[in-house]
């Protein structure tokens, strides 16, 4: 009997110990990733750290972590330390504790907006939102390697939002280290990325999520012309419009007259290939008017990327656009946990 009970109680004590142990492991490989994110200076290492806290698992019955970050804040972590090796430093990463997170602020904003991932159950990946409206601004996929700018969340908020509290200049200071980060996870981290409206590209087309448009849209914006120096001409072939923006800008309007969907697409052209669709709207009071009061007929897609399935690539759609929408002009919330696509 007493052999018996000893017995048992030894077996207890090693059971605890060797939970306790694994416990204490855990931890000890939780402070290792943390440090790797926090100290290396090879992108590769810290998108591999990254990835690894966003799926860790710190749960354990006998050991507890009381003080640790949540999976959001790991993907905020490697945006800022990308952009920090890359010189990068209109923002500020720091706690919030308020909400007990962190959070980052734009510091060419001058609003006290804040900005933070959230994850939605029904997309992979973390949406980056600001934090009043929580307007979805892109997602950012680790596992997948992507990251995707919400068109209809930029336009709501910098166009929509924005606009009368600031100048042009500074809503695309917004813009910037948002664009920078894009760029830099596809350049040292082979990202499938799309810009969206934020494109630059002379070539890209930002098609309307709308399958067909109603020549009376167009029609406004020539009788809105008539009253200014600004020139609208229609295209050689019946098949849109151009307005000339400057001696070397043009924003069009237009379809493909040998594609036989006469799907309508607004494109951007300047000299330098600098100027996106959103800057038009951001620089040009008549076409921004013009495009929000028509909206519903105007608004352009947003595509999603197709995955194939896990451990391979990403199947990939044309930049700014080639996927069939979904839903439109629905409220681009991250919150929300429906699917589906909005339009700008």
């Amino acid at each position: 009997m007493t052999k018996q009970m000893i017995s048992t109680a030894t077996e207890q004590v090693t059971s605890l110990t060797a939970s306790l142990t694994t416990g204490l492991k855990l931890g000890e490989r939780y402070v290792q990733l943390l440090d790797q994110l926090a100290t290396a200076t090879v992108p590769t290492e810290l998108l591999d750290a990254a990835g690894q806290l966003v799926e860790f698992d710190l749960n354990h019955a006998y050991v507890k972590f009381p003080q640790h970050y949540q999976p959001e804040d790991y993907y905020l972590l490697l945006m800022g330390r990308l952009l920090e090796l890359a010189g990068i430093g209109d923002f500020a990463v720091k706690p919030d504790p308020v909400h007990r997170r962190l959070a980052m602020r734009l510091t060419t904003f001058e609003n006290d907006y804040t900005f933070c991932f959230e994850q939605k159950r029904s997309r992979p990946g973390a949406f980056f939102c600001e934090q009043t409206d929580h307007e979805p601004l892109f997602n950012l996929d680790l596992a997948h390697h992507s990251l995707q700018f919400d068109n209809r969340a930029l336009v709501d908020f910098l166009i929509v939002k924005e606009i009368a509290n600031h100048n042009d200049l500074e809503l695309q200071g917004v813009v910037k280290p948002l664009v920078a980060f894009a760029n830099l996870l596809a350049e040292q981290l082979d990202f499938t990325i799309n810009l969206g409206i934020l494109a630059t590209d002379n070539a890209a087309q930002f098609k309307l999520a709308a399958p067909e448009l109603s020549l009376t849209v167009i029609d406004k914006l020539f009788v809105q012309t008539a009253e200014t120096d600004t020139v609208l001409l229609s295209l050689p072939q019946n098949n849109g419009a151009k307005l000339a923006l400057a001696s070397d800008t043009a924003l069009s309007l237009a379809f493909d007259p040998d594609d036989y969907t006469k799907q309508w697409f607004f494109m951007v052209t300047d000299a330098k290939a600098q100027l996106s669709f959103l800057d038009v709207l951001l620089h040009y009071p008549l076409v921004r008017g013009w495009y929000l009061a028509n909206r519903s007929a105007l608004a352009i897609r947003d595509d999603q990327f197709a995955y194939a399935p896990v451990d391979e690539h990403v199947v990939v759609n044309s930049p700014a656009t080639d996927a069939e929408p979904i839903k439109e002009e629905a409220p681009a919330s991250a919150v929300e946990e429906e699917d589906g696509e909005n339009d700008a």
